[in-house]
Parts: structure tokens; sequence; C-alpha cells
């Protein structure tokens, strides 16, 4: 691809060649048009004059009886005197009418008397000439002069050369002035590329658009969004890199803790103890990394991967499947509510499962035994999914911090990674969605996700 200096150098160059040759093309017909006019006009002045000269002359000779001059003696007064000796690229013949001839030039055409008057063209033995034939006012002359046109075009030529001539000399300087122009306009970014070529990997400032033109302003724009993004993603890869470390630390010793007392208990139930915590030791630590994991995959994303009309009642059927066997363990009943008729929002299913799935299981992790976890949908206010429990709720002045990462609560017993929450109102976010949050005044605790509008209800 050739470069943008190039591209508007061989535009606009060519461009202002199409307008020259236009231009030049325009002055030599014009000037051509005008030394026609100009010519004809000398014609015409050359009649005038030579029907006055021959008329005095005629007339005096014939006044004149004792000179005894006789009509070819006229003739040859006249053609020795040559009458203007300025027109030399003109040749004429002149009648006494009816039709005869008083003086004709050596080397004019042999044409006859013309019945008309008037410009007219005439070849002869291959020659082009140019005619005017003229009578006086009493009817008794007539004068044709013919011009050859192969003089007359070579000074339209001469007069468009003079025109085109300066054009010729200015064309190369403006060719100049062209490359200059588009040099000195395109240096802003040439500087941007090499304040971007300077940067180190780490350098994600975003760049200075106070001197930037107004058409690179969409670039500049563009760039500074790009390094805003990588920066985020390289804070986020930091971020999980830490919170990995951190988070991973304390299970893995625990799991090394519980196999040193597996490999020196003595009797064979402190041995299966230990060997039972190493294993739920190990299914944490794979959800921590799971979650963790789906974290990483969720914050580079603007938005959801696929957009679908989703059912939430398949949804919800989905979400309470997936942990029928937890509530099971824990002696907590599990229900649905599903919204009539049929409510569909607009999404990314898996996302919006995930979603339900960790706002269920936090639901069943936090109730106690014996207590109750409902799932449903609403259409009160767009689309809301929620899920209800009857555990002991959370602290009004936790409630802001509950979707932080790895934030727990002061008074929770419960095991958990701290990351369900963040990974609902990270999918939330995407699809342009809330999470709220709130203790539910009979008791208990509520989370929903409020879609803005749906898509379909299906009667």
């Amino acid at each position: 691809m050739k470069s943008l200096r190039a591209r508007l150098l061989i535009a606009v160059g060519g461009a202002t060649l199409l307008v020259w040759a236009v231009t030049a093309a325009l002055a030599y017909l014009s000037a051509r048009h005008e030394a026609a006019e100009l010519l004809d006009a000398q014609l015409a002045q050359s009649t005038r004059l030579l029907l006055q000269r021959v008329a005095f002359e005629d007339q005096r000779q014939r006044s004149d009886e004792g000179e005894g001059e006789d009509d070819e003696e006229v003739t040859d007064k006249f053609e020795h005197d040559r009458l203007n000796p300025y027109v030399q690229d003109q040749t004429f013949t002149v009648w006494r009418l009816p039709g005869h001839v008083l003086l004709r030039t050596d080397n004019a055409p042999a044409m006859g008397l013309l019945a008309r008057t008037g410009y007219s063209d005439l070849i002869e033995a291959g020659r082009t000439w140019r005619v005017l034939s003229r009578r006086d006012a009493t009817g008794r002359y007539q004068v044709q002069i013919a011009q050859p046109t192969q003089g007359r075009d070579r000074a339209a030529l001469e007069v468009a050369m003079r025109i085109a001539g300066p054009m010729a000399i200015a064309l190369p300087l403006l060719i100049g002035f062209i490359y200059l122009a588009v040099r000195r306009g395109l240096a802003p970014l040439n500087a941007l590329a090499g304040e971007v070529a300077r940067r180190k990997p780490d350098e994600l400032a975003p760049l200075d658009a106070d001197d930037t033109p107004p058409e690179a302003s969409p670039l500049v724009a563009a760039l500074n969004d790009l390094l805003a993004r990588i920066a985020g993603t390289l804070d986020n890869e930091r971020r999980f890199t830490a919170d990995a470390a951190h988070e991973l630390r304390t299970p893995l010793a625990a799991l090394k803790v519980q196999a040193q007392v597996a490999g020196m208990a003595n009797d064979e139930a402190t041995r299966m103890h230990a060997i039972g915590q190493v294993l739920a030791g190990a299914d944490r630590a794979a959800h921590l990394v799971e979650q963790l994991l789906r974290l990483a995959r969720l914050d580079p994303l603007r938005g959801p991967v696929q957009m679908h009309p989703c059912g939430i009642e398949d949804l919800l059927l989905e979400a309470v499947a997936a942990l029928a066997h937890l509530a099971h363990e824990k002696g907590v009943t599990l229900s649905i509510e599903a919204p009539q008729p049929p409510v569909m929002v607009a999404g990314d299913p898996e996302m919006i499962a995930v979603a339900l799935r960790n706002l269920v299981e936090n639901a069943v992790r936090y109730t106690p035994a014996g207590g109750r976890v409902q799932v449903g949908a609403d259409c009160a206010q767009g689309v809301r999914l929620w899920v209800r429990d009857d555990g002991p709720g959370v602290a009004a002045n936790e409630l802001d911090r509950l979707t932080e990462r790895f934030y727990r609560g002061r008074e929770v017993t419960s095991e958990g990674s701290g990351l369900g929450l963040a990974i609902v109102r990270r999918i939330a976010e995407l699809h342009g969605a809330g999470l709220a949050l709130a203790n539910r005044s009979t008791g208990g605790f509520e989370a929903a996700l409020v879609f803005p509008s749906e898509i379909s209800r299906n009667p």
C-alpha cells in the first residue's frame, strides 16, 4: 500500500496536471478563435482600403485624358505600387464590375469572381485559403482578399504558446509547493508516529492531544483508548496473578498440613479424616481456581460474546439442577417460581447461567440447614431474575462491599472464595444490567439481576 503522502501527491498533482492541460487546451482554442477574428478584421480593413484606393485611381485615370493611360496601364501601376507594403501574407484581386480585372497579385489563387460577398474558405492546389469578398458602396468595384490558413494557425499557436509558456514554467513550482504543503501538513502525523515509537513497552500514558490537528484527533483518541484498554488488561493480569498467589497460598498450605497428618497418623480413623480434609481442600482450591479463571476471561471483555433471546424459565431450571446436590447435602429446600407468561431477555445464555448459578450457590451456602432458597423472575421493573433465602442476611454497612473480590463479610462461617458476587456483577455490567443486593424485610437476603427491558413475552 502506498504511503499517505504519496497518495496525496499523486491525487493533487494529477488533478493539477489535468486542470493545467484543460486550461492550456482552452487557451489554445481561445487564442485560435481570437487570432481568426483579428485576422478577419485585418482582411476587412484591407478590402476597405483597397476599394477606396482603386476607386480613386480608376476615376482619376478616366478623368485625366491628357496622359492617355488605359486599363492595362492602371493595372500595372497598381501592381508596381503594391498599395500596402505591410500586407505580405495577403493576396488579392480587384475587379471593375461586371468582370474586368483591375489588379491582381502574382501569388493570388486563381479564383473567379464570387457572386456573394463575405467570408469563405477556398482550397486550391492543396492549400487552404481564407477569402473575403467585398464591394464598394456604388457597386462598381469588388475586392477579394485571400490569406493562407497555415499562417493564421501559426499565429494562433504562437499566441497560445505565449499564454501557456508562463503556465508551463509555473507548473513545476506549483508541484513543488504542493509537495512542501503536503509534507508540512503531515508533520503532526510523523511527530505522533515518532512519539509512539519512542515509548517503552510499559509506558501506557495517554498521548498528548493538545497540538493534534482535528483530522488526526480520531486517531489519537483511538490510540489513547487502546492504551487504556491495554493498561486495564495488564492491571487485570497483575491483579489475577496477585490474587491467585494470595488466595491459593492458604488452601495449598492446608492441603500440605492435612497430607502430613495423614502420613503421620497411627490409627485408621485419623488417617481417613485427614484424607477427607485433603479432598475437601482440593475441591475448594479447584473451585477457587475456576472462579479466578472465569474472572480472568470476563475482565477484558467489552460486551457479551454472543447475544441471543434467552428463555428465563430454562435458565432457572438449569441453575437449580446444578445446585440441587449441594442443597440436599445441607438440608436446604430449593424451589422455583417460574414467571407467567414466560419471559425472554437478550444476552449470552452461558454468562447468564453462570451468574444465576453463583447467586444460587451463595444462597445455599449461607442458608442454615432446614432453610429455604427460592429462585424466580418477574417483570415489575424490566426483567428481574432473583434469588431469595431465609438466612441471616448481611449487615447494612457491608452491603456495598459484597461485590468486592475476596470479600466475604466479617461474620461469615460458610466456606467460599469471595468471588461469586464479583463475577455476577461483571456479567451484569457486560449485559447493561444491574445487580441489586438487599436484606429482606421478613428476614433473609435477596440478590437480583435486573435487565433494562425484555425482548419478548410469549403468551
